[in-house]
């Protein structure tokens, strides 16, 4: 159906067109100047909405019995024109968009040109090919262009919207690790009842099981241990309390009056998720710990990491006078458990150093 000669005037144009985006996309690697004028997020779905239209072309032109290389090259000249527009009009909505925000953006954005472009290599490669053995996958990649240009109208398009999801994430996460922590509290206890009841042919059965039984690490938990891993699960449950109460706070002031001075205090949130997501990963490193041996140099590290957090949060939510009872009483609480755990902490710290320093007295006398 087509030549080598035209497979190869349609790889050339193709290459054209993909270096050219290239070079746009490591424009939209900055946010826009804030003296450049703002572009409506709708501007770019909009945008968007034409180019799944112009990929369904692409498709509409592989159902017919023959595809003309013009035909391709007029498509392939339409579609990157699109293409571009929606790259320029993504990156006059990065206009005072802070860094929550901006990664959003690229990240939406980035994933139509990659869909666009297997689109377009795809549909050139093919190009020649007998309808009967042409590349089927055409159809999947046009229907993952329409998938990416329609996420885009899920995209944040505010600070305050992108920031505020990113803290929910945070919490998410939270939650993940709090329930491994509570399973693992009952796990252990569960199986200290069960080898107690059980007779010693079950409990020897059931020791050399593997896979499924054997993996579960949480087994091993000493009592010392389980309590540790019990103030560790309190620890954790008024961490996920603060961030909750941090996120109502917001909402707050954003209902307040003022509430357009406030969302431009993009700084401030800003501050606020990186202390969130900072506080996210100690509760990851702590729940990580909890697994026999303990970590106890490590965990008291995330404690501190946690609670020292939670000061700056504190301080910087007083700042912009969004602090509020609920919210301080959570601090309380949460800094009064870190206390009680760093207090068991040292406890057992003190145990494992014991008999090093016995040791040592022996050797010295």
């Amino acid at each position: 159906m087509g030549s080598e000669g035209e497979r190869e005037q349609l790889n050339h144009a193709l290459i054209g067109y993909l270096n050219t985006v290239h070079e746009t996309l490591q424009v939209l690697d900055q946010t826009a100047a804030s003296s450049s004028e703002k572009v409506s997020w709708n501007e770019v779905i909009q945008m968007g909405e034409q180019l799944s239209k112009q990929a369904t072309m692409v498709g509409m032109l592989w159902n017919g019995e023959k595809v003309e290389v013009k035909a391709l090259e007029e498509n392939m000249a339409a579609y990157f024109n699109i293409l571009q527009g929606l790259l320029l009009l993504s990156h006059g909505s990065t206009v005072g968009a802070g860094p929550t925000l901006a990664s959003c953006i690229h990240a939406s954005v980035k994933q139509v040109v990659d869909c666009s472009f297997m689109l377009m290599k795809e549909s050139v490669s093919s190009y020649g090919s007998s309808i009967k053995t042409q590349n089927l996958s055409i159809p999947q990649l046009v229907g993952t262009v329409w998938e990416s240009c329609s996420a885009l109208k899920k995209t944040p398009s505010t600070n305050v919207t992108a920031i505020g999801r990113a803290m929910t994430q945070v919490t998410v996460s939270i939650k993940d690790v709090l329930r491994e922590m509570k399973e693992l509290k009952a796990a252990s206890s569960d199986l200290e009842e069960e080898f107690k009841d059980k007779a010693s042919e079950e409990a020897e059965s059931k020791l050399e099981s593997d896979d499924s039984d054997a993996d579960d690490l949480g087994n091993d938990l000493s009592p010392e241990e389980m309590k540790i891993a019990q103030l560790s699960t309190a620890v954790v449950s008024e961490t996920l309390a603060v961030v909750n109460k941090l996120i109502r706070a917001i909402i707050g002031l954003l209902k307040q009056e003022n509430q357009g001075a406030f969302s431009n205090s993009t700084d401030s949130l800003e501050r606020l998720l990186n202390l969130c997501q900072a506080i996210g990963s100690q509760v990851d490193e702590l729940g990580a710990c909890l697994y026999p041996p303990q970590e106890i140099l490590v965990m008291k590290a995330a404690l501190e990491k946690i609670s020292g957090a939670v000061g700056e949060i504190q301080i910087e939510l007083e700042r912009i006078k969004g602090s509020s009872e609920d919210f301080v009483q959570a601090c309380t609480n949460l800094k009064s458990l870190i206390r009680q755990l760093e207090s068991e902490l040292g406890c057992s710290n003190a145990n494992d150093l014991l008999v090093p320093k016995m040791e040592n007295l022996v050797v010295n006398s």
